[in-house]
């Protein structure tokens, strides 16, 4: 049997919508439902919404909720939803608790869901695979590649993840 595996939202880019009257990016509701549902997934989920906040105005308290909840929560699969702009930076925070027999993993998008032609949905997918497969620890999926939590970066200007070294 497959065991669930809980997903916490934090927002980001994955779950923005676009204001067609100012152009502006805003936050509405979680799209993660809807993903899961569109790409059939199988997979036990169990969601929660812990915030619904751009990664740049993450904070340190943002942080240690995020760390909280995967050291509180009964699932030992963890994938975290957030902005790429600082999901390194949550990331390593992570790791540096030292959250022992749990595999997180931490997904983003580039192009919100909502537009239509995101990067999200495969990503997501690729995280949920990821958190399932890969041994205990805190990692980054993006675009078919996984990270450990103390070798990625974003380049912003390729925009893509890479390892530090």
């Amino acid at each position: 049997m497959t065991h669930p595996v809980r997903v916490f939202v934090t927002g980001g880019t994955f779950d923005k919508e676009y204001d067609e009257r100012t152009g502006a990016l805003y936050f509405k509701d979680t799209h993660l439902r809807d993903m899961l549902k569109l790409a059939r997934c199988r997979v036990p989920v169990e969601v929660r919404t812990l915030m619904m906040v751009d990664s740049l105005e993450m904070d340190d308290h943002d942080r240690e909720l995020i760390v909280a909840q995967c050291r509180k929560c009964d699932q030992d699969r963890i994938v975290i939803t957030h902005g790429t702009d600082t999901m390194a930076d949550t990331a390593r925070v992570l790791g540096d608790s030292a959250i022992p027999d749990k595999t997180i993993v931490l997904v983003g998008a580039m192009i919100p869901f909502a537009f239509g032609s995101s990067d999200g949905l495969f990503n997501l997918g690729a995280a949920l695979a990821f958190a399932q497969s890969l041994p205990a620890g805190v990692y980054v999926a993006m675009n078919g590649r996984i990270f450990d939590w103390d070798n990625v970066r974003k380049n912003r200007d390729i925009a893509e993840f890479e390892e530090l070294s």
